[in-house]
């Protein structure tokens, strides 16, 4: 994985909101575990799915490598 996943969703939510992750002002932590994320990913298989919202957006990360921001698919992981 070439970033760690919670900076891939920061990635995400910031490309939807056209801005760099740093301008963003919203803290993934406050809405979601980052430690729950990185667990979902290391789990075997790949039946699973986050869904979480910020005051702004609603994001949901897949077993499947995608992350979607208001149901549009914003990036992948791997």
């Amino acid at each position: 994985m070439a970033r760690a996943l919670p900076e891939q969703i920061a990635r995400a939510i910031a490309d939807a909101e056209s801005v760099e992750p740093d301008e963003l002002d919203v803290c993934l932590e406050d809405h979601v575990p980052t430690d729950a994320i990185r667990d979902l990913v290391a789990h075997d298989s790949d039946s699973w799915r986050l869904q979480f919202e910020t005051p702004d957006h609603v994001v949901e990360v897949t077993g499947n490598d995608r992350i979607l921001v208001d149901g549009e698919r914003v990036g992948t992981f791997s």
